[in-house]
Protein backbone atom coordinates (compact mmCIF):
# COMPACT_ATOMS: atom_id res chain seq x y z
CA UNK A 1 0.00 0.00 0.00
CA UNK A 2 2.95 2.58 0.84
CA UNK A 3 4.45 2.24 -2.85
CA UNK A 4 1.12 2.79 -4.57
CA UNK A 5 0.52 6.07 -2.07
CA UNK A 6 4.39 7.15 -3.15
CA UNK A 7 3.76 6.92 -6.74
CA UNK A 8 0.54 8.42 -6.17
CA UNK A 9 2.28 11.31 -4.29
CA UNK A 10 4.97 11.67 -7.12
CA UNK A 11 2.45 11.64 -9.86
CA UNK A 12 0.25 14.44 -8.26
CA UNK A 13 3.74 16.44 -7.51
CA UNK A 14 5.05 15.92 -11.00
CA UNK A 15 2.82 19.07 -12.54
CA UNK A 16 4.04 21.32 -9.74
CA UNK A 17 7.54 20.31 -10.24
CA UNK A 18 7.27 21.07 -13.97
CA UNK A 19 5.60 24.18 -13.65
CA UNK A 20 8.36 25.58 -11.08
CA UNK A 21 10.72 24.95 -13.68
CA UNK A 22 9.23 26.60 -16.16
CA UNK A 23 8.87 29.52 -13.68
CA UNK A 24 12.63 29.34 -12.72
CA UNK A 25 13.65 29.84 -16.43
CA UNK A 26 10.86 32.82 -16.86
CA UNK A 27 12.02 34.76 -13.99
CA UNK A 28 15.78 34.29 -15.04
CA UNK A 29 15.15 35.57 -18.34
CA UNK A 30 16.28 39.03 -18.99
CA UNK A 31 13.75 39.64 -21.67
CA UNK A 32 10.61 38.16 -20.29
CA UNK A 33 8.48 40.48 -18.00
CA UNK A 34 9.08 38.61 -14.90
CA UNK A 35 12.82 38.76 -15.72
CA UNK A 36 12.33 42.39 -14.60
CA UNK A 37 11.44 42.05 -11.35
CA UNK A 38 13.90 43.59 -8.89
CA UNK A 39 13.46 39.83 -7.02
CA UNK A 40 13.70 38.27 -9.84
CA UNK A 41 16.95 35.96 -9.61
CA UNK A 42 15.87 35.09 -6.40
CA UNK A 43 12.41 33.90 -7.72
CA UNK A 44 13.75 31.90 -10.22
CA UNK A 45 16.48 30.29 -7.49
CA UNK A 46 14.08 28.98 -5.31
CA UNK A 47 11.35 27.67 -8.18
CA UNK A 48 14.80 26.10 -9.26
CA UNK A 49 15.11 24.77 -5.99
CA UNK A 50 11.31 23.92 -5.71
CA UNK A 51 11.36 21.83 -9.21
CA UNK A 52 14.52 19.91 -8.33
CA UNK A 53 13.18 18.88 -4.93
CA UNK A 54 9.77 17.49 -6.45
CA UNK A 55 11.31 16.21 -10.07
CA UNK A 56 11.46 12.64 -10.53
CA UNK A 57 15.18 11.09 -11.18
CA UNK A 58 15.44 8.82 -13.71
CA UNK A 59 18.73 6.46 -14.09
CA UNK A 60 21.58 8.62 -15.38
CA UNK A 61 23.89 7.51 -18.17
CA UNK A 62 27.70 6.99 -17.97
CA UNK A 63 28.01 9.49 -20.57
CA UNK A 64 31.46 8.62 -21.25
CA UNK A 65 32.47 9.15 -24.48
CA UNK A 66 36.56 10.34 -24.49
CA UNK A 67 39.45 10.07 -22.20
CA UNK A 68 42.68 11.07 -22.66
CA UNK A 69 45.34 8.79 -22.28
CA UNK A 70 48.83 10.81 -22.43
CA UNK A 71 47.68 13.68 -24.70
CA UNK A 72 46.09 10.99 -26.98
CA UNK A 73 42.07 11.35 -26.99
CA UNK A 74 40.83 8.07 -27.15
CA UNK A 75 37.08 7.14 -28.44
CA UNK A 76 34.99 5.20 -25.87
CA UNK A 77 32.21 2.79 -27.37
CA UNK A 78 29.37 1.78 -24.52
CA UNK A 79 27.71 -1.35 -25.31
CA UNK A 80 26.33 -4.18 -23.31
CA UNK A 81 27.81 -7.56 -23.78
CA UNK A 82 25.83 -10.15 -21.70
CA UNK A 83 21.65 -9.26 -21.17
CA UNK A 84 20.48 -10.93 -17.98
CA UNK A 85 16.79 -10.59 -16.56
CA UNK A 86 18.63 -8.66 -13.97
CA UNK A 87 21.85 -7.62 -14.87
CA UNK A 88 23.28 -6.36 -18.20
CA UNK A 89 27.21 -6.78 -18.29
CA UNK A 90 28.47 -3.51 -20.46
CA UNK A 91 31.69 -3.04 -21.97
CA UNK A 92 33.57 -0.05 -22.58
CA UNK A 93 35.39 -0.47 -25.73
CA UNK A 94 38.44 1.95 -26.37
CA UNK A 95 38.84 2.74 -30.12
CA UNK A 96 42.20 5.40 -31.43
CA UNK A 97 43.67 5.86 -34.81
CA UNK A 98 47.36 6.44 -33.65
CA UNK A 99 48.75 3.11 -33.83
CA UNK A 100 51.51 3.55 -31.06
CA UNK A 101 48.69 4.06 -28.51
CA UNK A 102 46.18 1.38 -29.53
CA UNK A 103 49.56 -1.51 -29.56
CA UNK A 104 49.35 0.45 -26.20
CA UNK A 105 45.75 -0.28 -25.40
CA UNK A 106 46.10 -3.82 -26.40
CA UNK A 107 48.29 -5.51 -23.69
CA UNK A 108 46.57 -3.87 -20.86
CA UNK A 109 44.85 -5.78 -17.97
CA UNK A 110 40.74 -6.54 -18.10
CA UNK A 111 39.22 -5.86 -15.46
CA UNK A 112 35.78 -6.83 -14.68
CA UNK A 113 34.42 -3.75 -11.87
CA UNK A 114 31.06 -5.26 -9.73
CA UNK A 115 28.95 -2.29 -9.06
CA UNK A 116 26.92 -2.27 -5.80
CA UNK A 117 23.52 -3.45 -6.06
CA UNK A 118 22.39 -1.68 -3.14
CA UNK A 119 19.73 1.11 -4.11
CA UNK A 120 21.96 3.45 -7.04
CA UNK A 121 22.92 2.69 -10.31
CA UNK A 122 25.63 1.30 -11.59
CA UNK A 123 26.39 4.81 -12.81
CA UNK A 124 27.62 5.85 -9.15
CA UNK A 125 31.17 4.42 -10.25
CA UNK A 126 31.50 6.98 -13.50
CA UNK A 127 34.30 8.19 -11.98
CA UNK A 128 35.96 4.52 -10.98
CA UNK A 129 35.34 3.60 -14.51
CA UNK A 130 36.58 7.00 -15.89
CA UNK A 131 39.89 6.81 -14.76
CA UNK A 132 40.35 3.11 -14.95
CA UNK A 133 39.55 3.19 -18.59
CA UNK A 134 43.13 4.86 -19.19
CA UNK A 135 45.19 1.84 -18.27
CA UNK A 136 42.72 -1.49 -18.81
CA UNK A 137 40.05 -2.23 -20.22
CA UNK A 138 36.90 -2.35 -18.37
CA UNK A 139 33.22 -4.30 -18.17
CA UNK A 140 30.89 -3.50 -15.38
CA UNK A 141 27.68 -4.74 -14.16
CA UNK A 142 24.29 -2.53 -14.35
CA UNK A 143 21.84 -3.73 -12.59
CA UNK A 144 18.40 -3.40 -13.57
CA UNK A 145 15.59 -1.75 -11.43
CA UNK A 146 13.69 -4.65 -10.42
CA UNK A 147 10.15 -2.96 -10.37
CA UNK A 148 10.90 -2.77 -14.23
CA UNK A 149 11.38 -6.75 -14.34
CA UNK A 150 8.75 -8.50 -15.27
CA UNK A 151 7.39 -11.18 -12.96
CA UNK A 152 7.28 -14.14 -15.84
CA UNK A 153 11.83 -13.51 -15.29
CA UNK A 154 11.40 -15.05 -12.42
CA UNK A 155 13.07 -14.64 -8.62
CA UNK A 156 16.24 -13.24 -8.00
CA UNK A 157 18.19 -14.12 -4.91
CA UNK A 158 21.74 -13.29 -3.24
CA UNK A 159 22.83 -16.96 -4.77
CA UNK A 160 21.71 -15.67 -8.69
CA UNK A 161 23.72 -12.57 -7.85
CA UNK A 162 26.72 -14.96 -7.16
CA UNK A 163 25.88 -17.03 -10.07
CA UNK A 164 25.73 -13.84 -12.30
CA UNK A 165 29.42 -13.13 -10.91
CA UNK A 166 30.40 -16.61 -12.16
CA UNK A 167 29.44 -15.92 -15.53
CA UNK A 168 30.58 -12.65 -16.09
CA UNK A 169 33.89 -13.89 -14.57
CA UNK A 170 34.27 -16.54 -17.39
CA UNK A 171 32.47 -14.28 -20.64
CA UNK A 172 35.86 -12.09 -19.71
CA UNK A 173 38.11 -15.10 -19.33
CA UNK A 174 36.83 -16.31 -22.15
CA UNK A 175 37.89 -13.52 -24.18
CA UNK A 176 41.50 -12.87 -22.29
CA UNK A 177 42.63 -15.60 -20.97
CA UNK A 178 41.84 -14.44 -17.95
CA UNK A 179 40.38 -11.10 -15.75
CA UNK A 180 40.75 -9.18 -12.82
CA UNK A 181 37.76 -8.44 -10.31
CA UNK A 182 37.27 -5.13 -8.39
CA UNK A 183 34.28 -4.99 -6.16
CA UNK A 184 33.41 -2.02 -4.63
CA UNK A 185 30.80 -1.91 -1.46
CA UNK A 186 28.04 -4.52 -1.31
CA UNK A 187 29.43 -6.87 -3.97
CA UNK A 188 32.38 -7.87 -2.05
CA UNK A 189 30.78 -10.58 -0.43
CA UNK A 190 28.97 -11.86 -3.21
CA UNK A 191 32.37 -11.64 -5.80
CA UNK A 192 34.24 -13.69 -2.76
CA UNK A 193 31.95 -16.25 -2.86
CA UNK A 194 32.13 -16.58 -6.74
CA UNK A 195 35.67 -17.31 -6.57
CA UNK A 196 35.80 -19.31 -3.69
CA UNK A 197 33.14 -21.34 -5.51
CA UNK A 198 35.55 -21.45 -8.98
CA UNK A 199 38.58 -22.24 -6.87
CA UNK A 200 36.58 -25.10 -5.17
CA UNK A 201 35.67 -26.53 -8.33
CA UNK A 202 38.69 -26.20 -9.81
CA UNK A 203 37.79 -23.36 -12.04
CA UNK A 204 40.49 -20.95 -13.19
CA UNK A 205 40.08 -17.67 -10.97
CA UNK A 206 40.96 -14.57 -11.42
CA UNK A 207 44.54 -12.69 -11.47
CA UNK A 208 43.89 -10.51 -8.78
CA UNK A 209 40.54 -9.36 -6.48
CA UNK A 210 40.73 -5.94 -5.89
CA UNK A 211 38.02 -5.33 -2.50
CA UNK A 212 37.11 -2.13 -1.81
CA UNK A 213 34.66 -1.21 1.37
CA UNK A 214 32.70 -4.20 1.99
CA UNK A 215 31.05 -5.95 4.34
CA UNK A 216 33.04 -8.97 4.64
CA UNK A 217 32.74 -9.00 8.05
CA UNK A 218 30.30 -7.11 9.65
CA UNK A 219 30.55 -7.99 13.17
CA UNK A 220 33.90 -5.31 13.14
CA UNK A 221 33.15 -1.89 13.87
CA UNK A 222 29.64 -1.97 12.99
CA UNK A 223 27.55 1.73 11.29
CA UNK A 224 24.60 2.56 11.63
CA UNK A 225 23.44 0.43 8.81
CA UNK A 226 25.07 -2.57 10.06
CA UNK A 227 23.13 -1.95 13.50
CA UNK A 228 19.66 -1.89 11.62
CA UNK A 229 20.22 -4.94 9.64
CA UNK A 230 21.81 -6.61 13.26
CA UNK A 231 19.28 -5.35 15.67
CA UNK A 232 15.98 -5.84 13.70
CA UNK A 233 14.70 -9.34 13.19
CA UNK A 234 14.30 -11.37 9.65
CA UNK A 235 10.65 -11.34 9.86
CA UNK A 236 10.58 -7.31 11.07
CA UNK A 237 12.32 -6.58 7.16
CA UNK A 238 10.00 -8.80 5.32
CA UNK A 239 7.16 -7.06 7.07
CA UNK A 240 7.76 -3.68 7.55
CA UNK A 241 10.00 -2.73 4.13
CA UNK A 242 8.67 -5.75 1.79
CA UNK A 243 6.00 -4.00 -0.79
CA UNK A 244 4.97 -4.51 -3.97
CA UNK A 245 5.86 -2.90 -7.48
CA UNK A 246 2.24 -1.23 -8.73
CA UNK A 247 0.24 -1.52 -12.14
CA UNK A 248 1.87 1.08 -13.76
CA UNK A 249 5.54 -0.82 -14.09
CA UNK A 250 6.63 -3.84 -16.17
CA UNK A 251 7.37 -5.39 -12.84
CA UNK A 252 3.55 -5.13 -11.71
CA UNK A 253 2.94 -7.53 -8.28
CA UNK A 254 7.03 -8.62 -7.56
CA UNK A 255 7.60 -8.12 -4.07
CA UNK A 256 10.45 -5.30 -4.21
CA UNK A 257 12.39 -3.19 -1.32
CA UNK A 258 11.88 0.25 -3.09
CA UNK A 259 14.35 2.22 -4.12
CA UNK A 260 12.76 5.86 -2.51
CA UNK A 261 13.03 3.66 0.83
CA UNK A 262 16.72 3.31 0.99
CA UNK A 263 16.94 7.23 -0.76
CA UNK A 264 14.80 8.43 3.08
CA UNK A 265 17.61 6.24 4.67
CA UNK A 266 20.44 7.31 2.80
CA UNK A 267 19.40 10.79 3.25
CA UNK A 268 18.41 10.46 7.42
CA UNK A 269 21.98 9.19 8.18
CA UNK A 270 22.65 12.85 7.61
CA UNK A 271 19.49 15.00 6.96
CA UNK A 272 21.64 18.36 8.09
CA UNK A 273 24.23 18.28 5.16
CA UNK A 274 21.46 17.77 2.83
CA UNK A 275 19.82 20.56 4.01
CA UNK A 276 22.79 22.78 3.82
CA UNK A 277 23.66 21.19 0.62
CA UNK A 278 20.44 22.71 -0.69
CA UNK A 279 21.07 25.54 0.84
CA UNK A 280 23.93 26.95 -0.54
CA UNK A 281 22.73 25.41 -4.12
CA UNK A 282 20.24 28.61 -3.46
CA UNK A 283 22.79 31.08 -2.44
CA UNK A 284 24.78 29.59 -5.48
CA UNK A 285 22.65 30.63 -7.74
CA UNK A 286 21.93 33.75 -6.74
CA UNK A 287 25.32 34.41 -6.88
CA UNK A 288 25.54 33.48 -10.31
CA UNK A 289 28.05 30.80 -9.34
CA UNK A 290 27.88 28.90 -12.02
CA UNK A 291 30.71 26.12 -11.40
CA UNK A 292 29.31 25.08 -7.56
CA UNK A 293 25.88 24.85 -8.94
CA UNK A 294 26.81 22.49 -11.88
CA UNK A 295 29.17 20.25 -9.31
CA UNK A 296 25.38 20.15 -6.76
CA UNK A 297 23.21 19.25 -9.92
CA UNK A 298 25.59 16.44 -10.63
CA UNK A 299 25.89 15.27 -7.74
CA UNK A 300 22.11 15.21 -6.50
CA UNK A 301 20.97 13.67 -10.56
CA UNK A 302 23.20 10.88 -9.04
CA UNK A 303 22.28 10.55 -5.57
CA UNK A 304 18.77 10.65 -5.90
CA UNK A 305 18.08 8.69 -8.69
CA UNK A 306 17.55 4.95 -6.82
CA UNK A 307 16.03 1.32 -8.22
CA UNK A 308 13.75 -1.33 -6.31
CA UNK A 309 15.98 -4.33 -5.09
CA UNK A 310 14.27 -7.53 -5.33
CA UNK A 311 12.70 -9.13 -2.09
CA UNK A 312 14.41 -12.23 -2.08
CA UNK A 313 17.83 -10.65 -2.74
CA UNK A 314 17.46 -8.20 -0.44
CA UNK A 315 16.23 -10.34 2.69
CA UNK A 316 18.86 -13.06 1.42
CA UNK A 317 21.40 -10.33 1.84
CA UNK A 318 20.15 -9.02 5.33
CA UNK A 319 20.38 -12.76 6.63
CA UNK A 320 23.42 -13.99 4.98
CA UNK A 321 25.75 -11.10 5.54
CA UNK A 322 24.29 -9.23 8.45
CA UNK A 323 22.69 -11.62 10.91
CA UNK A 324 24.18 -15.04 10.38
CA UNK A 325 27.44 -14.10 9.38
CA UNK A 326 27.68 -17.07 6.59
CA UNK A 327 30.67 -16.18 4.81
CA UNK A 328 32.81 -15.26 7.92
CA UNK A 329 31.33 -18.50 9.69
CA UNK A 330 32.28 -20.87 7.48
CA UNK A 331 28.46 -21.68 6.84
CA UNK A 332 27.20 -19.73 3.53
CA UNK A 333 25.75 -22.52 1.35
CA UNK A 334 25.13 -21.46 -2.25
CA UNK A 335 22.56 -23.08 -4.86
CA UNK A 336 24.50 -22.81 -8.55
CA UNK A 337 22.22 -22.90 -11.96
CA UNK A 338 22.16 -26.19 -11.78
CA UNK A 339 20.40 -26.63 -8.18
CA UNK A 340 23.47 -28.20 -6.83
CA UNK A 341 24.34 -26.79 -3.20
CA UNK A 342 27.62 -26.03 -2.67
CA UNK A 343 29.67 -24.44 0.77
CA UNK A 344 31.40 -20.95 -0.07
CA UNK A 345 35.15 -21.88 1.02
CA UNK A 346 37.33 -18.94 0.88
CA UNK A 347 40.35 -20.68 1.82
CA UNK A 348 40.30 -22.50 -1.23
CA UNK A 349 41.49 -19.80 -3.25
CA UNK A 350 45.40 -19.91 -3.60
CA UNK A 351 45.99 -18.56 -7.38
CA UNK A 352 44.20 -14.90 -7.10
CA UNK A 353 46.11 -11.90 -5.56
CA UNK A 354 43.74 -10.18 -2.55
CA UNK A 355 43.81 -6.42 -2.62
CA UNK A 356 41.69 -4.51 0.35
CA UNK A 357 41.07 -1.17 0.68
CA UNK A 358 38.85 0.99 3.64
CA UNK A 359 37.99 4.46 4.09
CA UNK A 360 39.27 5.88 7.81
CA UNK A 361 36.03 7.74 8.19
CA UNK A 362 34.02 5.01 6.15
CA UNK A 363 30.57 5.61 8.06
CA UNK A 364 29.19 3.01 5.79
CA UNK A 365 31.64 0.06 5.98
CA UNK A 366 33.34 -0.08 8.90
CA UNK A 367 36.89 -0.11 9.85
CA UNK A 368 38.17 -3.87 9.48
CA UNK A 369 35.24 -5.24 7.75
CA UNK A 370 37.06 -5.23 4.60
CA UNK A 371 40.55 -6.30 5.42
CA UNK A 372 38.96 -9.16 7.34
CA UNK A 373 38.92 -10.53 3.79
CA UNK A 374 42.54 -11.59 4.50
CA UNK A 375 42.13 -13.79 7.62
CA UNK A 376 39.23 -16.31 5.68
CA UNK A 377 41.33 -16.62 2.69
CA UNK A 378 44.25 -18.25 4.16
CA UNK A 379 45.23 -20.13 1.02
CA UNK A 380 46.19 -17.00 -0.52
CA UNK A 381 50.27 -16.90 0.10
CA UNK A 382 51.01 -13.27 2.33
CA UNK A 383 53.42 -12.48 -0.11
CA UNK A 384 50.29 -11.69 -2.95
CA UNK A 385 47.79 -9.95 0.00
CA UNK A 386 47.56 -6.44 0.34
CA UNK A 387 45.69 -3.80 2.35
CA UNK A 388 45.53 0.09 2.24
CA UNK A 389 43.85 2.22 4.56
CA UNK A 390 42.69 5.64 2.95
CA UNK A 391 43.23 8.46 5.59
CA UNK A 392 40.41 10.93 5.74
CA UNK A 393 38.53 9.32 2.81
CA UNK A 394 34.81 8.10 3.72
CA UNK A 395 32.89 5.54 1.77
CA UNK A 396 32.80 7.45 -1.60
CA UNK A 397 35.98 9.05 -1.22
CA UNK A 398 37.93 5.23 -1.79
CA UNK A 399 36.48 4.87 -5.64
CA UNK A 400 35.41 8.57 -6.27
CA UNK A 401 36.83 11.70 -6.39
CA UNK A 402 40.42 13.38 -5.82
CA UNK A 403 41.39 10.89 -3.35
CA UNK A 404 40.37 7.94 -5.22
CA UNK A 405 42.54 9.53 -8.38
CA UNK A 406 45.39 11.03 -6.59
CA UNK A 407 45.86 7.67 -3.25
CA UNK A 408 44.00 4.60 -4.14
CA UNK A 409 44.17 4.34 -7.88
CA UNK A 410 48.28 4.22 -8.07
CA UNK A 411 48.13 1.48 -5.34
CA UNK A 412 45.41 -0.55 -7.67
CA UNK A 413 47.01 -0.07 -10.97
CA UNK A 414 50.30 -1.29 -9.65
CA UNK A 415 48.45 -4.30 -8.13
CA UNK A 416 46.97 -5.08 -10.89
CA UNK A 417 49.69 -4.59 -13.09
CA UNK A 418 52.19 -6.71 -10.54
CA UNK A 419 50.03 -9.59 -10.98
CA UNK A 420 49.52 -9.03 -15.01
CA UNK A 421 51.11 -11.96 -17.13
CA UNK A 422 53.57 -10.38 -19.33
CA UNK A 423 53.70 -6.94 -18.04
CA UNK A 424 56.90 -5.09 -17.37
CA UNK A 425 55.96 -4.46 -13.58
CA UNK A 426 55.44 -8.52 -13.38
CA UNK A 427 58.47 -9.38 -14.91
CA UNK A 428 60.66 -7.24 -12.87
CA UNK A 429 59.01 -7.41 -9.29
CA UNK A 430 59.50 -3.74 -9.01
CA UNK A 431 56.08 -3.31 -7.44
CA UNK A 432 56.15 -5.19 -4.51
CA UNK A 433 52.70 -6.08 -2.29
CA UNK A 434 52.28 -5.42 1.35
CA UNK A 435 52.32 -8.83 3.29
CA UNK A 436 49.37 -9.22 5.98
CA UNK A 437 52.36 -9.38 8.46
CA UNK A 438 52.65 -5.37 7.98
CA UNK A 439 49.13 -4.96 7.65
CA UNK A 440 49.37 -2.76 10.54
CA UNK A 441 51.27 -0.37 9.12
CA UNK A 442 48.37 0.19 6.69
CA UNK A 443 50.02 1.74 3.76
CA UNK A 444 53.81 1.91 2.45
CA UNK A 445 55.70 5.43 3.18
CA UNK A 446 54.84 5.99 -0.28
CA UNK A 447 51.18 6.08 0.08
CA UNK A 448 51.56 7.73 3.28
CA UNK A 449 53.43 11.02 2.18
CA UNK A 450 50.71 11.54 -0.97
CA UNK A 451 47.80 10.66 1.35
CA UNK A 452 49.13 13.81 3.43
CA UNK A 453 49.76 16.17 1.05
CA UNK A 454 46.08 15.46 -0.43
CA UNK A 455 44.95 15.97 3.11
CA UNK A 456 47.08 19.14 3.21
CA UNK A 457 45.25 20.41 0.05
CA UNK A 458 41.86 19.89 1.22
Amino acid sequence: MLYQLYESQRSLMEPFSDLARFASKAFSNPLSMLGQSPFAQRMSAGYDLMHRLGKDYEKPEFGLRTIDVDGIDIAIHERVELNKPFCELRRFKRFSDDPATLDKLKNQPAVLIVAPLSGHYATLLRDTVKTMLKDHKVYITDWKNARLVPMSDGEFHLDDYVNYVQEFIRHVQGIYGNCHVMSVCQPTVPVLAAVSLMASRGETTPLSMTMMGGPIDARKSPTAVNNLAMNKSYDWFENNVIYRVPTNFAGAGRRVYPGFLQHSGFVAMNPSNHAKSHYDYFKDLIKGDDASTEAHRKFYDEYNAVLDMDADYYLDTIKVVFQDFSLVNGTWDVKGVDGKIERVQPQDITTTALFSVEGELDDISGSGQTEAVHAICSGVVASEQKHLEVPGAGHYGIFSGRRWREVVYPEVKSFILKHQPGSSVAKTGKATSKPVSALAKRTSTATKTVAKKVVRKK
